[in-house]
């Protein structure tokens, strides 16, 4: 079986890990490995959720995960150039979800995230919310390609996130305001 070097400290199999190799807290010696110029592989799979397999994805789900932080490098630039200090993060709740975490934080079966395809970005409030899904759009309108998911969310307590998801092939452009 080929392996693959993460980083100096990890060494995964072709497969990256079957959830018996895998055990919580690997996810964050990925840290060093980027899906793009400011966006870690650690980032995007770290999780709370305690589970068996500590949410290691494998290479198609780390292809996913690169196309989606092409858009996120996209936004995180133009919020910048836009209303930004000029180097603002953006903080990502979660991104790529094993089936076990997805299970353990009360995902659906059909989450884009179980396919490294999607990610929650953390926001300050209702108006960042709006702008980040304005510029995924104008992005989006500039680019000539489509996303699967822009979803507006926010928690009962009153917490706001944007959901945002891009697959391979066969997006659907779908945007929602949610309640949780």
């Amino acid at each position: 079986m080929q392996e693959v070097t993460i980083n100096k400290q990890t060494r995964l199999s072709e497969h990256l890990a079957s959830p018996s190799e895998a055990t919580f807290g690997q996810t964050s010696e990925l840290d060093g490995s980027h899906l793009s110029p400011h966006f870690s592989l650690g980032e995007l799979t770290k999780t709370s959720a305690r589970t068996a397999d500590g949410n290691i994805p494998s290479h198609a789900h780390i292809e996913n995960l690169r196309r989606l932080c092409r858009w996120l490098e996209l936004l995180r630039s133009r919020w910048n150039m836009m209303y930004g200090e000029g180097n603002d993060p953006l903080i990502i709740n979660s991104g790529y979800r094993s089936p076990q975490v997805n299970k353990a934080v009360g995902g659906v079966a059909t989450s884009n995230h179980l396919t490294g395809c999607a990610a929650d970005i953390r926001v300050s409030g209702q108006e960042q919310l709006i702008r980040y899904a304005a510029i995924l759009l104008d992005i989006s309108d500039e680019t000539h390609e489509d996303f699967d998911e822009l979803l507006l969310e926010r928690s009962p307590r009153g917490t706001y996130w944007l959901h945002f998801a891009v697959r391979p092939k066969e997006n659907r452009r779908k945007i929602r305001f949610i309640q949780t």
